[in-house]
């Protein structure tokens, strides 16, 4: 199950699509969350990107507990297409990415 709000994710997507320009704005974001909430960013985006099927995310989750050797933020924003990693990682999971854009718009 997913814990993380589904507006913080978009809320990622949206600055990760925004570019170099929003980059320290991301960055920021990222860091402000906590711990759990890192780890099922990462865990969403290998789900997203095939790393991970939605069964095994607590796996995904437990994985990048234990294997985070940098900040995320610099993980995460330096994973090509991390906007569309974890929009699909939303949908294999059952969040509905539409439903969380509109609520953060």
């Amino acid at each position: 199950m997913v814990d993380i709000a589904p507006s913080k994710i978009v809320q990622v997507i949206f600055l990760h699509r925004e570019g170099p320009l929003a980059e320290d704005e991301l960055r920021g974001f990222i860091n402000d969350l906590n711990v759990d909430e890192k780890a099922e960013l990462t865990a969403l985006a290998w789900v997203g990107r095939g790393t991970f099927d939605a069964e095994d995310f607590d796996e995904a989750i437990a994985t990048a507990i234990a294997e985070a050797t940098v900040p995320t933020s610099d993980y995460l924003i330096g994973m090509p297409h991390l906007a569309e990693n974890l929009e699909a990682g939303m949908e294999a999971m059952g969040l509905d990415v539409t439903e969380a854009e509109e609520d953060l718009l």
